[in-house]
């Protein structure tokens, strides 16, 4: 592990539901782990920060900090010191490095969770071996990385990535960022949710049962349970998101011809069951696509813990 007086270095991935912290070795490992809900989008910032030092604490447990690499569902800005803007937290230029640093009493890093994930997994993961990647982080809802040569290229305002609000539906439907039609709303956590419960007025599904008959009571992983039960109605909703993952996925290498296209975020947990119709529309909307290699879209090797790993980098300054 990173040890200096066995002290610890601990990464954090901030959700829209979760809040992940891990301590994690030089290898990328995952030694210990904590988990807090996030206490929501319009709540007091002071309660997410709570939630973060809760978990950093319980990972660390009793261990001295060495550092704290925090990756945040947001627009992060290029010094890595405040959150800008964050469609499903409650901070809106908050400067969270120093606020997170005072209180955990440690060096803390800060950067948005997809350029977090995208580290991991040039460092560790799928992308390590490839000249250019895109990363596609899929939770409650989309967010993206682009690799050049292993380094995450962060734009004039560090907000390179944010995919998941591309328009893909002009007046579709309403994103929690304000604006309609992103594509988030049709291809991540939420819209599978969205979809299942959608299905469940029309068809039977054993949705209902896991449910206790209330739609609105289902879940994400209760419709990948119930897909991995071969219910139709979760399988449906699965197809669904991901034939809108590949459409997304096709605007994305029209713009910017990667080697590799690695999807990672909870959602991602699904697999094939995912990944395989996503594959199936980019190859049906990519531009050109008889005239070119199409990318492989791969699932993240680190899985969910690619942006709790990559948030540990984080702490080890400079970022890339």
């Amino acid at each position: 592990m990173w040890l200096v007086d066995e002290g610890v270095v601990v990464g954090v991935d901030i959700g829209g539901t979760k809040v992940l912290a891990g301590v994690v070795d030089g290898e990328g490992r995952v030694a210990r782990t904590a988990l807090r809900t996030t206490p929501g989008r319009r709540v007091a910032t002071n309660l997410v920060e709570d939630a973060v030092v809760a978990a950093v604490l319980e990972a660390a447990d009793g261990r001295s900090l060495v550092g704290v690499g925090v990756a945040a569902a947001g627009f992060v800005d290029a010094a890595g010191e405040r959150v800008m803007f964050a469609p499903h937290l409650p901070w809106m230029g908050e400067p969270v490095r120093n606020l997170l640093a005072d209180r955990l009493g440690c060096p803390v890093g800060l950067d948005n969770d997809a350029n977090c994930a995208a580290r991991a997994e040039a460092r560790y993961g799928a992308a390590k071996d490839a000249s250019s990647a895109l990363v596609i982080t899929m939770g409650t809802g989309i967010g993206g990385a682009v690799l050049l040569h292993g380094k995450v290229m962060r734009g004039a305002n560090g907000m390179t990535g944010e995919f998941g609000h591309m328009r893909v539906v002009p007046e579709g439907v309403e994103c929690e960022c304000g604006r309609r039609g992103c594509w988030e709303q049709y291809s991540s956590g939420n819209a599978l949710v969205r979809n299942a419960r959608a299905l469940m007025a029309d068809q039977p599904s054993v949705l209902m049962e896991m449910s206790g008959g209330s739609p609105a009571h289902v879940t994400g992983p209760m419709v990948t349970s119930a897909a991995e039960k071969g219910d139709l109605v979760a399988r449906q909703a699965f197809a669904s998101v991901g034939d809108w993952l590949g459409v997304g996925t096709a605007n994305l290498v029209a713009a910017l011809d990667p080697e590799i296209v690695v999807v990672g975020g909870g959602v991602s947990a699904a697999g094939d069951r995912l990944l395989d119709p996503a594959r199936a529309a980019l190859r049906q909307a990519v531009v050109g696509a008889e005239h070119r290699k199409i990318p492989q879209i791969v699932a993240a090797r680190l899985g969910p813990l690619a942006g709790m790993v990559g948030a540990a980098l984080a702490a080890r300054p400079p970022l890339n």
